[in-house]
Formats: structure tokens, C-alpha cells, sequence
């Protein structure tokens, strides 16, 4: 049975080091994107989207080289699968961002302080998810039984876990993007969530949550849309955390760290994707075999091992090919 008086925790008890640089690192870059480097809203060009997108990633990479040299190969590769699942699946999230800034208007100057609240919020929910599926698989191993001449030890939350990103893979790959693109956005969860506690004013006041309008305090549409897209990550959250849950399932350290640096780079990342969506267009059948992929992992996980290595492989594979089907095959529209 899992442990979490074992493995990451023992590597992280003998070295300190690596949680403090990555608390250290998080911290430092969220107070220089927001309280240094965005204080006022602005509209984000495609330069700066690159640089950003290329500091995150290097960090990221840079963390896992200390994850390399302090924990071993196989926890290096088990933070690289996990952190390209989460980056991958998160670009699907983010084509619903673009649609939810265009059904309500929101302005360019507005959208890079939504998206830093709404990873902001990520950060909390995320470590909320990771942990606790980390602790209830302590609790969900049925016991040894003999199958197809093996003796195996299944869990059931794994298992579970493995259905459902096969069905959502199946779903994805034969989504209707014609029916998500005319979807009534003022209607949705987190829309709902606002208006019924919140008074709602019909404009937008700059890159303000919150307004005073004939002396009522009343919110803006645009805690409108970061209430939305807070909502929206954590249906996605509902595909990606089991996903990379088939990487390292008792290891929360490096569950969450891949998921933190992969969820940070999404702002940069989201303003190149606005620009260059016709690079994107097959991405979601090469989404839609991940999920599946990384199900059929989970299922079999009890009877045969699929090495992180081949995962990794697997999951690069196919985004490259992905993306080279989307340049050379481009929509139409």
C-alpha cells in the first residue's frame, strides 16, 4: 500500500533544499509579474508572451534538474511526464479562455490580470486535489487476488480514475468545436455563482472586479469572467489531475510541483495560442489519445508497468505530430 511516510517525503526530509527553491522561485516570480512588472493592465504583444513562455519552461526544466541530481533519473522523468500531460491538456483549457474574453468582450489590457488571479486560484485547488487523491489512494487497494495468472493488487480510485479519461478522450476526440464555440457563457456555473451573490453592473470599470455605482457596491463583469474561468479550471482539473495521477500516484511533491510550473507558464502561453490558433487545429485529437492513453496506463498499471520513459515518449510523439498535422492539414476557417 502507498505511503506517504515513504519515497518523495524521505527525499524530501534529507533534502530540504529543494522545497525551499522552489518556494522560493514561485513566490519570487509571482511578486515580480504582478506587484513589479504588471501593475497596471497592458496588452500583452507577442514578444513578451514569448520570452515569459521560455523563462517558465526553463524553470521549470531547471527545477527538474535539481529533482535529477538530488532524487534520481526516475523521479526527473516522472516530473517531465507530468509536467508536459498538464501543459498539454491546459492548452485545451485555454481555447475556452479565448472564447470566454470574446463572448464578453473583455479587453486586451484586462485579460493578463484575469488570468493571474484565475492562476492564482489554480495554485490553491490544485494542492487540494493533489494531496487528497494522494491520501485517499492509501485507502483504496482492494485486497491481492489472482488474475489472468498473476497476483495482483488493484485500486479501485486508479481504476476509476482510468474510465474516466478514456470516456473524456473518447468525447474529446468527437467534440463539436461549433457547439463550444456558441456557448452561452452568461449561463454557465461560475456566472451563475456570481450573480446570485453579488450585484452585477452591466459595464465594465478598466480592469476592476469591483465598481460603486450610485453608492451600491456592485461587481463588474470582469469578476464575472475570472469567476468563469476559475470554474472552468477546475472542471479541466477533473481530466488532468487524474492523467498525471498515472505518473507518480504516491508522490505529491512532484505531482504538484510539474502541475504549479505548468500552470504558471499558461498566461505567456495563452497570448501566443490567441495569435496562432491555426497552429492548434488537430491538437485535439492528439489530446484526445493522451487521455486515453494515459487511462488504459492506469487500468493496466496492476498487471503490466508501462515505464515513464515510454509515457514520455508517447506523450511528445504525439504533440509534435499534432502540431505538424495542424501546419501541414490547416482548417478552412
Amino acid at each position: 500500500m502507498l505511503s506517504l511516510k515513504t519515497g518523495s517525503i524521505d527525499h524530501l526530509i534529507d533534502h530540504p533544499g529543494i522545497i525551499t527553491a522552489f518556494t522560493i522561485t514561485i513566490i519570487a516570480m509571482l511578486v515580480l509579474d504582478l506587484g513589479v512588472l504588471n501593475k497596471k493592465g497592458h496588452v500583452v504583444s507577442n514578444r513578451e508572451a514569448a520570452i515569459w513562455s521560455v523563462i517558465w519552461i526553463s524553470l521549470a526544466m531547471g527545477f527538474s534538474g535539481i529533482i535529477y541530481h538530488y532524487m534520481g533519473a526516475e523521479k526527473f522523468m516522472q516530473f517531465q511526464g507530468a509536467y508536459w500531460i498538464e501543459k498539454a491538456l491546459s492548452v485545451d483549457n485555454l481555447f475556452v479562455f479565448i472564447l470566454v474574453f470574446g463572448y464578453f468582450n473583455v479587453a486586451k489590457e484586462a485579460q493578463h490580470k484575469v488570468l493571474f488571479w484565475g492562476v492564482i486560484g489554480a495554485l490553491v485547488f490544485r494542492a487540494i486535489f493533489i494531496f487528497t487523491g494522494v491520501w485517499l489512494l492509501n485507502y483504496t487497494y482492494l485486497p491481492e487476488m489472482e488474475l489472468f495468472g498473476q497476483v495482483v493488487k488493484i485500486n479501485y480510485l486508479l481504476t476509476i480514475f482510468g474510465l474516466i479519461l478514456i470516456v473524456a478522450g473518447i468525447k474529446s476526440g468527437f467534440s463539436n468545436e461549433e457547439d463550444e464555440g456558441s456557448k452561452d457563457f452568461s449561463k454557465s456555473a461560475g456566472s451563475k455563482f456570481v450573480h446570485k451573490f453579488f450585484k452585477v453592473s452591466p459595464n465594465f470599470d478598466g480592469d476592476k472586479f469591483f465598481t460603486v455605482q450610485n453608492g451600491i457596491r456592485m461587481a463588474t463583469p470582469l469578476f464575472v469572467v475570472v469567476t468563469i474561468v476559475e470554474f472552468t479550471d477546475l472542471l479541466f482539473a477533473v481530466d488532468s489531475i487524474p492523467a498525471i495521477f498515472a505518473i507518480a500516484p504516491d508522490d505529491p511533491f512532484i505531482l504538484y510541483t510539474s502541475n504549479i510550473f505548468a500552470i504558471l507558464g499558461l498566461r505567456s502561453l495563452y497570448f501566443l495560442l490567441a495569435n496562432f490558433m491555426y497552429m492548434f487545429s488537430k491538437l485535439k485529437y492528439g489530446l484526445a489519445f493522451i487521455l486515453a492513453f494515459i487511462g488504459v496506463k492506469m487500468i493496466v498499471a496492476p498487471f503490466y508497468h508501462i515505464e515513464t520513459s515510454y509515457s514520455l515518449m508517447v506523450v511528445g510523439s504525439v504533440l509534435i505530430l499534432s502540431v505538424v498535422a495542424s501546419l501541414l492539414f490547416p482548417d478552412k476557417d
